[in-house]
């Protein structure tokens, strides 16, 4: 039975916090270390965390040292692991109960150290546990495979899905950038040829139209997706201008559902 280790950043997400912590340990898959860092929330969320703790050997929280955004405190996270795999959950989001089990077993047909699932979008007042989800028509759904060039004029992974076999890929960290981590470490994961492969079947819900939420407005992303083309990918102007105008397209299609 591989570990799984579940990378969850926090910062004043006591509202959603607790249903979030409960999706992961009520995978049906339940070989799970959950690696929450908190980054000096001042909500409570930390108290939450220890709480959990204390009821489930599982959770394993920590305090980042000082503020340093959402990369750092999932590399801080991402440090720790033990698992064979890393997935990867934010504290305002859900995982549907047999996600993992069917994500692992997915991973082992296709031979992919990269997946990833379709998901269901859920309005930001959702106030429900993630059984209690009835399934909507809200889904973005995946594709059945990416490569790199894909994935410059859009990011086809949400985060909320994504694991990678770490005994493939060894440890991978997030670039530290202030957006689009996460965006960073599935195309420098692919880089080198490696191709991700998508489930079709929706296996988790986004909370989506997040008050005060930069990624609720995809036209705010358009300078850190060029700083992302052009600092990390290295990317020249005429190729990052390319990637850039698909990128604002396919997003704002996908914020219609």
């Amino acid at each position: 039975m591989p570990l799984v280790s579940v990378i969850m950043p926090v910062y004043n997400s006591a509202d959603t916090l607790g249903a979030s912590v409960r999706s992961v340990l009520a995978q049906s898959h339940a070989e799970v270390e959950l690696l929450a860092t908190d980054d000096g929330s001042t909500d409570g969320s930390m108290e939450q965390l220890a709480e959990f703790a204390r009821q489930d050997e599982r959770v394993l929280p920590e305090p980042a040292p000082e503020r340093g955004g959402a990369a750092r405190a999932r590399n801080l996270a991402i440090a720790r692991a033990r698992g064979d795999y890393v997935a990867f959950l934010d504290s305002d989001d859900l995982w549907l109960p047999a996600k993992l089990e069917q994500q692992l077993a997915f991973a082992a047909t296709a031979g992919a150290p990269l997946t990833y699932t379709s998901y269901y979008k859920m309005h930001a007042e959702y106030d429900g546990e993630a059984a209690d989800f009835t399934p909507n028509g809200r889904v973005v759904w995946a594709r059945d495979e990416v490569d790199y060039n894909a994935m410059l004029t859009q990011d086809h992974i949400g985060a909320l899905t994504a694991m990678y076999d770490r005994t493939v890929l060894g440890t991978r960290l997030m670039p530290d950038m202030p957006k689009r981590q996460d965006y960073a470490l599935w195309l420098s994961i692919m880089r080198d040829g490696t191709r991700a492969k998508g489930l079709r079947e929706p296996l988790a819900v986004y909370r989506s139209q997040r008050a005060g939420s930069l990624s609720s407005n995809k036209l705010a992303l358009v300078p850190h997706n060029w700083a992302l083309y052009r600092e990390h990918e290295h990317l020249s102007v005429p190729r990052s201008a390319r990637a850039l105008a698909g990128a604002v397209w396919h997003s704002l299609r996908k914020s219609r559902i």
